[in-house]
C-alpha cells in the first residue's frame, strides 16, 4: 500500500551560502547600532570628560541640578562653588554639565 518516498533535490543555493544570508540583516543592524547610537555617545562623553578635567577657578557653570555659578576652589573630586555672595557649596567635578561664557552670570542679574 504504502510505497518508496523519493527525496528530490532542489534547484536552490547551497546551504553555506544561504546561512551567510540570513546572517546579513542582523550584521547590517548591529552597523546602524553602531554608527547611530554608539559611536556619538561615546563621543560626547569623551568632550565631556575633557570638559571636566579643563575647569578652571573661575570658570561659571551650570550643575546637574540647574545651579549657575562660579568655581571659586577645585580639588580633585570636588568643586566649590558661588552662587550668591558669600554662598558656596560644594559639588562633584561630574555634576558639571555645561561651561558657560564669562559674563553670563552677570548678564542673568
Amino acid at each position: 500500500m504504502i510505497g518508496s518516498a523519493f527525496a528530490q533535490a532542489t534547484g536552490g543555493a547551497p546551504a553555506g551560502d544561504a546561512g551567510m544570508l540570513s546572517f546579513l540583516p542582523i550584521i547590517l543592524m548591529f552597523v546602524v547600532l553602531y554608527l547611530f547610537m554608539i559611536r556619538p555617545q561615546m563621543k560626547r562623553a569623551k568632550e565631556t570628560k575633557q570638559m571636566i578635567d579643563a575647569l578652571q577657578k573661575g570658570d561659571e557653570v551650570i550643575t546637574a541640578g540647574g545651579v549657575v555659578g562660579r568655581i571659586t576652589k577645585i580639588s580633585d573630586a570636588y568643586l566649590s562653588i558661588e552662587i550668591a555672595p558669600n554662598t558656596e557649596i560644594n559639588v562633584q567635578r561630574t555634576a558639571v554639565q555645561m561651561l558657560l561664557p564669562k559674563g553670563t552670570i552677570k548678564s542673568l542679574q
